[in-house]
């Protein structure tokens, strides 16, 4: 995380960022584990926190509210892996995992991530033309 009120919504997309990143991760082991007997889906929680972080005063404009965030509140919000639907299953072998349901959550997952490091990518492209470099 960078230091600087110029980078906040830099700060907020990296972690955002890294939030899909394990959203892939934990996608990808759903769908090498498919045929896996027992074996229970995994997700990653993040967004969820972060709305819930930016909608804590809604009289507060984005600035202010990621200004805030960026004041030591972004370090706490963290993605975290859970298990989705542990009781439930569909097959006899206890497995949850749908792999169709699994590739298009992939591809979403794949053109979100991708969507948030162009954003990264356009705010480091605006403060260089700033700064004149």
């Amino acid at each position: 995380m960078i230091n600087s009120d110029v980078y906040n919504y830099v700060n907020v997309l990296e972690k955002a960022a890294d939030g899909a990143w394990m959203r892939n991760q934990a996608i990808a082991h759903n769908i090498a584990n498919a045929d896996t007997p027992g074996y229970k889906r995994q997700d990653v929680s993040f967004e969820t926190e972060l709305q819930h972080a930016l909608k804590k005063n809604k009289y507060v404009s984005l600035d202010a509210k990621v200004n805030d965030l960026n004041d030591g509140r972004l370090s706490h919000i963290n993605p975290r892996t859970y298990l989705d639907y542990t009781g439930y299953s569909y097959r006899l072998d206890g497995n949850n995992v749908d792999i169709d349901n699994e590739n298009v959550e992939l591809a979403s997952n794949q053109l979100r991530y991708q969507a948030l490091v162009q954003s990264i990518n356009e705010d480091f492209t605006n403060i260089r033309a700033v700064l004149g470099k």
